[in-house]
């Protein structure tokens, strides 16, 4: 091994040691990886990385993803020492109340964290959607001469990262696909929490991610810098792949008692041992969380290497701006996220001379209407683009030999489709898209959950809303999934009744930053509403629910409400009321999110007090208990569906005008 000089290994060890104490001052949290780590850790922070502690946001910087969220000190420690916005109060507070410290990292939380990990394997497979942004954007706008989209994405994985099954959908992409500025590091240290890696898995990580199509690399020990060196500059010689560096650490490196064992791994060493370990590493006894001047003036160099390497890249790009004005201020206007003027002026309206149309079909429509103008839209779906209507005519598909295209065949991987998504909205540059069978939200739940808690600005393009999709059957009959994406909080959920309601929602769904917004469609056709005749403007769409028809002859005796599909059955019902002489209002509710962000004055004028309520939609009513009251009644499913046409299965589960007019007589006694 390469012998470190005593500043390197001051520098690695006050990592170890402020990972140490922060973990015993909360009494809770991971020291042994952040330990094991912190040769690779300082190596990259100090030589490896393009980036800038003063200005977290430069666009092309080097991303840097801990996978591994657990080991989050590292990463704190790191940002600490080399400069960044985060002070030792900060490592002092760790996992505290209002700390810029949690538990696992946080995006927007902490500044210099790139992307929210913790749930395992999906930093790894988040990264890959970054690679994908960097290799886009740099064959978009990149010219001769003129290199300014550039940068590497660098993370750090673990075991568990490895097992998740996300983890192969993800390499298999970046594989395929050849993101060779992508280098990942497999912290080899073969222990988890329950004991040895091999209680549970013997693959050859290795030999997998060959097959994948990535370089596969090796550090046989990670404290000498020299290997750390090489691995870096191997990855970087071949661009035409990804990297693994299968990395060999010692969880707890330096405990007497913990190096190589579980109990390093997810709690607090102890005060004994604390003091046992920094003795063995030949640091003072008895003052916790103590930065040796000399590591501190040397780690913070980079804010004066990295403030050096983006102004050469500010000067790079000032030539580049001369040379290609267009080119450079279309690429700044997507890094703000600002878009063009005119791009609402492309959303198509619908008439009933257009004839029915299945809500998926509409949004096919009005993606390509609307994509010529939003160049930042990048998407696809998971080998259902034939069904979910995602395909932008005549664009090219992201390749090996096209990365600029912006089709992406994301293949049968809704988990992986969904991280990658937020790799590239994290990235910068693009609002992507990704589409597939409503029941399929499950397999990529977990990465719309983060997506909510990041707040990334991503668009599930979900088709087959319903038992309306017909004889597939219960298994592709989704029941429980539109409640269960209400209830995620941050995500805004938008289920169009007709065409131009379809169109409204694209229109929300782009303008919306703060998180992701699913697009819930059908795959039978849906009847146009005429608003030329009886049925209000559209616009009313934006704000959640509104009046889509108004009773006839009086105010409202009683209020039919639903989504989707349904609302074609409550205007239905309505008629048949009338007969009856009862007079209804009909209530579009698009999205429940947008409609409870209302003032209450808003909603009362939609919903008024008093009135019964009658919501109707072929989905668990657990959503609408809340805007239905006690008075009221839902109209659901609340068991799998069946293999029918689906005429007959809404007449088996009866979701029928007929039982809405029934329900509705029975509310307004």
């Amino acid at each position: 091994m390469a012998t470190q000089t005593s500043l390197d290994l001051l520098c690695i060890n006050t990592i170890r040691t402020l990972a140490m104490d922060a973990v015993q001052k909360a009494d809770s949290g991971h020291p042994g990886t952040p330990m094991a780590l912190a040769p690779l850790g300082y190596r990259l922070y100090t030589k490896h990385l393009r980036h800038n502690p003063a200005d977290p946001h430069w666009p092309d910087r080097d991303r840097f993803v801990l996978s591994a969220g657990h080991a989050s000190m590292l990463q704190y420690a790191l940002l600490h020492l080399t400069g960044y916005p985060l002070s030792l109060a900060d490592i002092k507070n760790f996992r505290q109340w209002g700390s810029a410290t949690p538990g696992h990292p946080e995006v927007g939380h902490t500044a210099g964290v790139e992307t929210t990990t913790g749930p395992l394997g999906q930093g790894l497979a988040t990264s890959v959607g970054m690679a994908m942004a960097e290799a886009n954007l740099a064959a978009t706008f990149n010219r001769d001469g003129h290199q300014v989209v550039r940068h590497w994405t660098y993370v750090i994985a673990g075991d568990g990262d490895l097992m998740e099954g996300v983890s192969h959908e993800a390499a298999s992409f970046a594989g395929h696909f050849g993101l060779g500025r992508l280098i990942v590091f497999w912290d080899d240290n073969r222990i988890t929490i329950d004991g040895a890696v091999d209680l549970t898995c013997s693959d050859d990580q290795g030999a997998r991610f060959a097959a994948l199509g990535w370089q596969v690399l090796h550090i046989a020990d990670v404290n000498d810098l020299d290997q750390i060196d090489a691995a870096v500059a191997a990855a970087k010689a071949d661009e035409s792949r990804p990297t693994l560096v299968v990395t060999r650490t010692h969880i707890g490196y330096g405990s007497p008692n913990r190096q190589d064992t579980s109990k390093a791994h997810g709690e607090a060493l102890g005060v004994a041992e604390v003091e046992l370990t920094k003795s063995a590493y030949g640091w003072p006894s008895g003052e916790p969380f103590f930065v040796p001047d000399e590591a501190l003036a040397h780690m913070r160099e980079a804010r004066a290497r990295g403030t050096a390497m983006q102004d050469q890249w500010k000067a790079a790009f000032d030539a580049y701006r001369t040379a290609y004005p267009a080119e450079s201020a279309e690429l700044e206007r997507r890094w703000s996220g600002k878009l063009p003027s005119d791009w609402e002026s492309r959303l198509p309206t619908f008439t009933p001379e257009t004839g029915a149309l299945a809500s998926r079909n509409a949004s096919g429509i009005v993606l390509n209407a609307i994509a010529s103008a939003l160049p930042e839209l990048i998407g696809g779906s998971a080998d259902l683009a034939g069904s979910n209507l995602t395909t932008i005519k005549d664009a090219p598909k992201f390749s090996k030999a096209t990365p600029g295209g912006r089709i992406v065949s994301f293949g049968i991987r809704e988990f992986g489709m969904g991280a990658i998504l937020n790799g590239l909205a994290l990235h910068g540059g693009f609002i992507p898209y990704g589409g597939t069978f409503l029941v399929f939200a499950d397999y990529m739940r977990p990465a719309i959950r983060l997506a909510a808690l990041m707040g990334v600005r991503a668009i599930y393009v979900f088709t087959h809303d319903s038992i309306g999709l017909g004889e597939d059957g219960p298994t592709h009959q989704p029941v429980e999934h539109l409640a269960s994406l209400r209830v995620i909080p941050n995500v805004l959920v938008l289920r169009p009744a007709d065409a131009n309601e379809v169109a409204e929602a694209w229109r929300v769904a782009i303008a919306h930053t703060s998180g992701p917004v699913a697009l819930v469609l059908t795959r039978q056709k849906l009847p146009c509403f005429d608003r030329n005749a009886g049925f209000a403007a559209v616009s009313g769409a934006r704000q959640g629910a509104y009046v889509l028809k108004e009773a006839e002859g009086g105010a409202p005796q009683v209020v039919l409400m639903a989504s989707g599909s349904e609302v074609g059955i409550a205007v239905d019902a309505q008629a048949l009321l009338a007969k009856d002489g009862i007079r209804a209002r009909v209530v579009s509710v698009p999205s429940m999110e947008l409609f409870a962000a209302q003032s209450a004055d808003a909603r009362a004028a939609v919903l008024p007090a008093g009135i019964p309520r009658v919501a109707i939609e072929a989905a668990h009513p657990m959503s609408w208990h809340r805007w239905v009251g006690d008075n009221g009644a839902i109209i659901g499913i609340e068991r799998f569906g069946a293999s029918a046409p689906y005429q007959e299965l809404y007449r088996q589960f009866g979701i029928t005008a007929e039982r809405v007019r029934d329900q509705a007589a029975l509310v307004r006694r």
